[in-house]
């Protein structure tokens, strides 16, 4: 079930104590990134940037935090697929770079599936906090794709190379669980406590030491965002090309076929909810 064309895909929540919430809000559709989605969250990240607060939640509304890129969007769109492709990336792409650079703490919280695009949404929090139950999964490779929205920057550097590439290559899934133990994760914790404890962490953060949180994320993070920035401008044009290619949209076309008529939530980059993410 997709949202009344008038509602916002993507919300800003300010709440009192100092946290700035952005909220993906289209649980019907797993969270999943269209066009109209993809610039929603470029354009709401923009505006938290402009008046971050004290630190900045990102989750999500309904049973998936996001299950990737919208393959019905994607697909049948013949030799204009790689054109849509990339205007879905590159805005996502902003919003990735806007969350990476704000001055502020940036806490994630993850429930449900997180595949495709939803994985670089996830991890570029300063913070991660994941439901036991949460399901992390690639997906790209199995409908011809490459990884997008830093998917490809932030596993080598969270997990390492080996655990990046097997994640990348054969697609398997991390539970909530395994992705602490992995580092993709800060800690994972049980799924009904899960919004709780991600406000509590970040409003933390928000009544913390301001001048000294902001100096600490920019030792973190020196020398990182233009190097991010040139990955997700390479990470674009390589699912644009190969969404171009008969392979990927053949598999595209295979994978929706396969599934039938979609449940709600279930329209994600190569991976459904719950049929390829359980």
């Amino acid at each position: 079930m997709s949202l009344p064309a008038n509602a916002d895909p993507v919300r800003i929540v300010r709440h009192p104590d100092g946290v700035v919430e952005v909220r993906l809000d289209d649980p019907g559709r797993g969270n999943a990134l269209d066009l109209r989605t993809a610039r929603a969250l470029r354009d709401t990240t923009a505006e938290v940037a402009a008046d971050p607060g004290g630190a900045v939640l990102l989750r999500a509304a309904g049973g998936s935090f996001c299950v990737g890129g919208d393959l019905r969007a994607f697909a049948g769109r013949g030799t204009e697929t790689g054109a849509y492709v990339h205007a879905v990336a590159t805005a996502a792409h902003a919003a990735i770079q806007t969350l990476h650079d704000l001055p502020v703490p940036v806490v994630t919280a993850v429930r449900g599936a997180a595949a495709g695009g939803g994985i670089g949404l996830a991890l570029v929090g300063d913070i991660v906090l994941a439901a036991r139950s949460a399901r992390f999964r690639l997906a790209y490779t199995a409908i011809g794709l490459t990884p997008d929205c830093g998917a490809s920057w932030f596993l080598p550097r969270l997990a390492g190379p080996r655990l990046a590439a097997d994640l990348i290559l054969t697609n398997r899934v991390l539970t909530g669980d395994d992705a602490e133990r992995s580092g993709l994760v800060s800690r994972s914790v049980d799924e009904e406590e899960l919004d709780d404890a991600a406000h509590r962490t970040a409003a933390g953060l928000a009544a913390g030491a301001g001048g000294a949180l902001r100096a600490a994320k920019g030792l973190l993070r020196a020398g990182a965002g233009e190097e991010l920035r040139r990955h997700l401008a390479e990470e674009a044009r390589l699912i644009a090309l190969l969404a171009d290619g008969g392979e990927a949209q053949d598999r595209m076309a295979s994978f929706l076929g396969a599934r039938g008529r979609p449940k709600a939530g279930d329209s994600g980059t190569g991976a459904r909810e719950p049929e390829s993410v359980s």
